[in-house]
């Protein structure tokens, strides 16, 4: 299985996982021959590109640490959560909690399936869409954040408190004006400091409507406080802020900085994890930045990468422990031709450890 973005797509390719519309139905399956009409649908919903398999990379293997279908249902139950909130002034509270009942249920779910994975790296390239970005971006925090937390040894307890707070960190912005939430250019100051509301909009609202721990609203208000002091909305420095605000803070911004946003091309996952990691001690808790640079691939399995030696091949293995140094199957010489694939593995074998990746390809 491989990556390949949307401009690359083409008719008669076959389809690597499983793509869902915006209403969580199937949209194609895996092993879908893709025609015309479903590449301009693909286009339409703003999808990045998505996974195909061909003879390249039919023996790769992509991994995700929670089933595709957990994933869908907690976007649609999240969705349904903030579209009934968002109308509760129409009347409906019960519905608005029993929505919320759903969101909890598949964060415990969330947690049982990372905690059967837990030694599974993300490897994923997210398969998110446009119109959905709010709901795919709030599941992702979750996950992120969860994984995090499984490393750290939390309880099942705090998973939970920390899912909860991951997948409802964007909750107050339901109560932002829309004009402001959808702005396709930069925020004036004065609609950057409206925008900056939504953290304590989210931590009042969850507070005052629903039996949630304290832990995980605590960690709503916080998200977006950093560790060098200069977040929102109190500028918390360090260990003042909670544990659970500190990871989610970290997860939200990769996950955004790989976003196709109105205002900004998204960035690929290893540039996303430099930021990161060069933000260890400024934005973020530096220990959570190595264990989620341990966690999340900046290579995922699947994508194209050239090599120091000119060699372009796809990455088949990310190792913890050498994030920077993958198994990659190498499919062309330096000039550009075909050759007999092969397996090199950056991490283990002497004869390379001169060689290093310098960039990703988005197709051959």
């Amino acid at each position: 299985m491989r990556f390949v973005p949307v401009q690359g797509l083409m008719e008669g390719m076959t389809v690597g996982k499983s793509l869902y519309d915006v209403n969580n139905k199937l949209l194609l399956s895996r092993g879908s021959v893709i025609s015309h009409t479903y590449v301009d649908r693909i286009l339409l919903l703003g999808y990045q590109g998505i996974y195909i398999d061909d003879e390249l990379s039919r023996d790769i293997d992509v991994k995700d640490v929670i089933r595709d279908e957990l994933r869908m249902k907690a976007i649609q139950s999240l969705k349904d959560a903030f579209i009934y909130t968002d109308t509760e002034s129409k009347g409906g509270q019960k519905l608005v909690k029993q929505k919320m009942d759903v969101t909890k249920m598949m964060i415990t779910n969330i947690v049982e399936e990372i905690l059967e994975n837990r030694d599974t790296m993300v490897n994923l390239i997210d398969l998110k869409f446009f119109d959905d970005y709010t709901f795919f971006h709030s599941v992702n925090v979750a996950v992120l954040s969860v994984l995090v937390g499984v490393e750290l040894g939390l309880s099942r307890e705090q998973l939970f408190n920390l899912g909860l707070a991951a997948i409802l960190h964007d909750i107050g912005k339901i109560f932002i004006d829309k004009d402001i939430l959808n702005k396709p250019s930069k925020l004036t100051t004065d609609e950057y400091t409206v925008m900056k509301k939504h953290s304590e909009f989210g931590y009042n609202y969850l507070k005052e409507t629903f039996e949630i721990p304290s832990a995980a609203y605590v960690a709503v208000l916080q998200h977006h406080e950093q560790y060098d002091g200069l977040g929102y909305p109190v500028g918390k420095t360090k260990e003042d802020i909670s544990l659970l605000g500190r990871i989610i803070c970290v997860a939200d911004v990769y996950d955004a900085l790989t976003s196709n946003r109105p205002y900004r091309k998204q960035l690929i996952p290893s540039e996303a994890m430099e930021y990161i990691m060069a933000n260890g001690g400024i934005m973020f808790d530096v220990k959570l930045t190595k264990i989620f640079a341990r966690k999340v691939a900046p290579f995922p399995v699947g994508t194209y990468v050239r090599l120091s030696n000119g060699f372009l091949g796809i990455v088949t293995e990310n190792f913890e422990e050498a994030c920077m140094r993958p198994r990659v199957k190498m499919i062309l010489d330096k000039a550009g031709k075909r050759i007999m694939p092969r397996i090199v593995d950056l991490k283990n074998d002497r004869y390379l450890r001169n060689v290093t990746i310098t960039g990703v390809n988005d197709l051959v």
